[in-house]
């Protein structure tokens, strides 16, 4: 019997639909398995490994891996945690392990802090069936490291590649003042010894007292050393304006940048008996100078104690100035010397020296 040509047409098309159709299927089914399939990282106890799995949360992911955990151990993140492409999972059965939290922006590689223990019961299988919770992706690339920072010694496991990895992994964003030894481009090799050390500029505020001055008048309107205050004094207060540089948060330096009075002292004004009786006298020469301590109605003596209120008169002409002794000198020849304005008093500027008695 012969087959007419449009039928042997329309068999070959129906053919071809059906196999085009089973092609389709082959591939949403394998695209699908792809989405589902997830490449993690599961450590235990400092032991990486790259796992490619189907499991939905850490949990399943354990339970296919045969993950003999004891009731003591730490499982980072939690088991009810969902699986995402590129995660890290750390077991740690003995609690002798730290997981490094790494920054939101981390690159990829992950971290870990170890310590001397025991470890934990592994069995892994190497190759999975093809709907396993997972399968053996290889092993994983690790270096041990010393890691310096901010003055603290660590000692940690990684997969990064660089030392600039290495400290994204740890949360650390190096700036341009920050020091990073070696190179943050330097590729990460076991036993290497890395040191970040956190340089930090500052301005800070520093608010200073001003102390207040006392201002003594003598008067004869009270008893021979009594005190009283006319006005009381304040302190003031001064702001300094320091550039502050840190090492590790540890100030190192300091630059005054600006000093700024915020609030003036009030200077206490006090009123003192003078005492009229006649304690000693001395006659001899008096002079002056320039660079007396302190403001008004001063002078200097070879001996009588600080705070000694001395009458000074000039025997030339009878002028009397009352000054207090707050300065040593002269030492030779004239026996006190005068303020520039104690001096004014009892003579010209231009005599320089003269005759006077002290009193006191």
């Amino acid at each position: 019997m012969r087959v007419r040509p449009t039928r042997v047409r329309r068999l070959r098309i129906r053919k071809a639909i059906g196999n085009a159709a089973l092609a389709g299927a082959v591939l949403v089914l394998g695209t699908g398995y792809l989405a589902l399939e997830k490449q993690v990282t599961l450590v235990v106890d400092g032991h990486p490994q790259a796992i490619r799995t189907l499991s939905t949360n850490v949990e399943g992911l354990l339970a296919s891996s045969g993950v003999d955990l004891p009731v003591s151990g730490v499982v980072v993140p939690p088991p009810a945690t969902p699986l995402a492409d590129g995660m890290t999972v750390v077991v740690d059965s003995d609690g002798l392990l730290t997981a490094v939290e790494p920054a939101p922006t981390d690159v990829g590689a992950w971290v870990m802090e170890v310590a001397d223990g025991p470890a934990a019961k592994l069995r892994i299988p190497s190759v999975e069936s093809l709907l396993s919770a997972g399968r053996s992706a290889g092993p994983s690339r690790t270096v041990a490291v010393h890691v310096v920072v901010l003055g603290k010694d660590r000692d940690v496991v990684t997969d990064a590649t660089t030392v600039r990895e290495l400290l994204s992994a740890m949360g650390i964003r190096p700036d341009a003042d920050d020091r990073v030894l070696p190179s943050p481009r330097t590729p990460l090799s076991s036993g290497m010894r890395v040191r970040y050390t956190r340089i930090e500029t500052r301005l800070r505020e520093v608010r200073v007292p001003i102390p207040f001055t006392t201002h003594t008048v003598y008067s004869d309107a009270l008893a021979p050393g009594e005190v009283r205050i006319a006005r009381a004094g304040r302190d003031g207060v001064m702001l300094e304006l320091y550039r502050v540089r840190l090492v590790n948060g540890e100030p190192v330096s300091r630059r005054l940048l600006e000093r700024r009075v915020l609030v003036e002292a009030i200077a206490q004004r006090r009123v003192v008996g003078r005492d009229t009786t006649v304690h000693g006298t001395q006659v001899g020469e008096a002079s002056y100078y320039t660079f007396a301590p302190g403001d008004g109605l001063t002078a200097a003596h070879p001996w009588l104690p600080f705070g000694t209120v001395v009458t000074v008169e000039n025997l030339a002409n009878g002028k009397t100035v009352t000054v207090v002794i707050n300065d040593r000198g002269p030492f030779g020849g004239r026996i006190i010397d005068l303020s520039v304005e104690a001096f004014r008093r009892i003579a010209p500027l231009s005599q320089g020296v003269c005759q006077v008695r002290l009193t006191w």
